[in-house]
C-alpha cells in the first residue's frame, strides 16, 4: 500500500485516490521570468519520481502542471528589458520544457498557462464575493477576508489572531509570520504596463494564488488526489489555494498535499549572490550528465534537504558504470526464458510504497547489485537468475531514469523521413504531411531546414 506524508495532516496515510487506479495530480510549475535553476528542479525531479512511482504501481495518473506567465515577477522583467510580457514568458516556457526534456522529465498532459485562464479566475473570485469571503477596495482590487475561513492556517499552523493592524497585502509573496487578507484581482497600475483585463471590478490581473486554484480545478475538478510543490510553496501560495478554493466551492479541495524541501549548494543556501547559483546549463559545463544530476537529486529522501556539492559527481558516475557494467555481464548469460524479478524486488517496492523512500530503495539496489556480482565471479549465476536480473535494473531505470538513452535513430524512422523527402521533390504536399505525422506518432519530429530534413525526440 502506497503511504504519503500529507503536509496537511502532518502524518503518513495510506494513499487512496478518489477513483481506483486513477489518479489526478496537480503540481506548481515554473514562474517563467528567468531560467529555472537546479533548486527548482530539486521538486520538479521529485514530482516526476512520485508519477513514475505512481505508474509503475498501476495507477493511470493525469497531470496538470501550471505556467505562471503573468505575476509581479513577470511584468516586473516585462518593464525592466522593455519588452512583451509574452516575448519574455514564450522564451522562458520554451526553456523551462526543454530543460525538463534533457532531465528525462516525463511531460505534464496538459500546461495550462494563467494568461489563457484568466476568465475563469475572475468567475471564482465572484464566486467569493458573493458568499462574502472576499471584498473589493476603492481602487478596484478584490481581496479575500481570512477571517471568513475558520480553518485559515491548517496547512503551516499560523494563528490568524497574528494578523497585524495593516491588515491587507499586495504582494505575492510574503512572511510567514504576518498573515493578511490576499489579493485575489489587483486594480491596474501603470507599472503594470499594458498586462490587465476587464472585471466586473476594472481593469486589472488575477493575484498568484487564485491562478492555480481555478486552473487546477477546470481541469482535475473539485476535489482531487495530489498537489505538489516545493516547501516555500507552503505559505503563502497553497495555505491560500485551500482558503479561497474551499470557500468557493463550499467542499474539499485536495486530499493529499506533498511537498520537496530545499535544496542547499555546498551546505548553504543557493544565491546568485554568493557565486553557487546554478541552472542546468552550468552544470552541463561543469561536465555532468543528465543521468548524474538525477542521481544527485534522488539519492536523498524528498523531504529532507539535498546539499549539492559538483564533487558529488564522481560518485554518481560510478554508481551508474556499476549498473550498466553489471547490466552488460547479465546479458552475456540471459536467455530469452520468461522471468520474473528478483526477491528484492519485493523490499525495493515497500521502501518506495513507505512514503517514496528512496534512499532505502536505492540501497536495497545496489545490495542486490554487489551480491549478484559475487554470484558472477563464482559462475553460480544462472540464465534465468540473469534474466531476472535484467527485469529489475529496468524497473529500477523506469523509476530513476539513471541509464543514458541511446538516441540512435531507427531504420524506419529513416526510412519514412527519407521517403517524405522524395514526396516534398515531388509535390506531393499530402503525402509528406502525413509522412511527418507517422514519424510524429513515432516520437519523432521532423524540422525542414536549408541544409535538409533534421530529427529531434519528442
Amino acid at each position: 500500500v502506497l503511504r504519503f506524508y500529507n503536509s496537511l495532516t502532518q502524518k503518513k496515510e495510506n494513499f487512496v485516490p478518489n477513483e481506483e487506479g486513477k489518479v489526478k495530480l496537480y503540481t506548481c510549475g515554473p514562474t517563467v521570468y528567468d531560467t529555472a535553476h537546479i533548486g527548482n528542479f530539486r521538486t520538479f525531479l521529485f514530482e516526476d519520481f512520485l508519477k513514475r512511482v505512481l505508474v509503475a504501481r498501476g495507477f493511470e495518473v493525469f497531470h496538470i502542471m501550471n505556467i505562471t506567465d503573468v505575476d509581479d515577477k513577470t511584468i516586473q522583467k516585462a518593464r525592466d528589458k522593455q519588452k512583451p510580457l509574452s516575448q519574455i514568458t514564450d522564451h522562458y516556457t520554451k526553456k523551462f520544457k526543454r530543460d525538463s526534456a534533457e532531465l528525462k522529465i516525463i511531460p505534464a498532459d496538459v500546461y495550462p498557462a494563467a494568461t489563457k485562464h484568466v476568465q475563469g479566475m475572475i468567475n471564482m473570485i465572484q464566486q467569493l464575493v458573493d458568499k462574502g469571503h472576499a471584498y473589493k477596495t476603492d481602487d478596484g482590487s478584490v481581496f479575500f477576508s481570512i477571517e471568513s475561513f475558520k480553518d485559515y492556517g491548517s496547512l503551516t499552523n499560523i494563528n490568524v489572531s497574528k494578523m497585524r493592524q495593516s491588515k491587507r497585502v499586495e504582494s505575492d509573496e510574503y512572511s510567514l509570520d504576518n498573515p493578511r487578507d490576499f489579493a485575489l484581482w489587483k486594480a491596474y497600475k501603470e507599472e503594470d504596463i499594458d498586462v490587465f483585463w476587464d472585471s466586473p471590478w476594472g481593469r486589472g490581473r488575477p493575484g498568484w494564488h487564485i491562478e492555480c486554484s481555478a486552473m487546477s480545478i477546470e481541469y482535475l475538478g473539485n476535489h482531487f488526489d495530489i498537489h505538489c510543490g516545493g516547501v516555500d510553496n507552503k505559505f503563502p501560495h497553497h495555505e491560500n489555494e485551500i482558503a479561497q478554493s474551499i470557500c468557493a466551492l463550499g467542499t474539499p479541495f485536495v486530499n493529499y498535499w506533498l511537498h520537496a524541501e530545499y535544496l542547499l549548494v555546498n551546505g548553504g543556501k543557493m544565491s546568485k549572490s554568493l557565486g553557487n547559483y546554478y541552472c542546468l546549463s552550468d552544470l552541463y559545463e561543469e561536465g555532468l550528465t543528465t543521468e548524474e544530476i538525477r542521481y544527485i537529486l534522488l539519492s536523498a529522501h524528498y523531504r529532507t534537504k539535498v546539499d549539492f556539492r559538483l564533487n558529488k559527481q564522481h560518485e554518481a558516475k560510478k554508481v551508474i558504470q556499476r549498473i550498466q557494467e553489471l547490466k552488460s555481464r547479465l546479458k552475456s548469460i540471459s536467455s530469452s526464458v520468461s522471468a520474473g524479478f528478483p526477491d528484492e524486488t519485493n523490499s525495493f517496492n515497500l521502501a518506495l510504497e513507505n512514503d517514496l523512500n528512496s534512499p532505502k530503495a536505492m540501497s536495497v539496489f545496489f545490495d542486490w547489485i554487489r551480491k549478484t556480482n559475487i554470484e558472477l565471479d563464482k559462475n553460480k549465476l544462472i540464465a534465468k537468475k540473469a534474466a531476472e536480473g535484467l527485469n529489475f535494473i529496468a524497473y529500477f531505470d523506469s523509476i530513476y531514469g539513471l541509464l543514458p538513452k541511446k538516441e540512435s535513430i531507427p531504420q524506419n524512422i529513416l526510412d519514412l523521413v527519407a521517403e517524405r523527402e522524395e514526396a516534398r521533390r515531388n509535390g506531393e504536399w499530402e503525402k509528406s504531411d502525413r509522412l511527418r505525422n507517422l514519424i510524429a506518432s513515432e516520437g519523432w519530429l521532423v524540422k525542414d531546414t536549408p541544409s535538409g530534413p533534421k530529427l529531434s525526440l519528442k
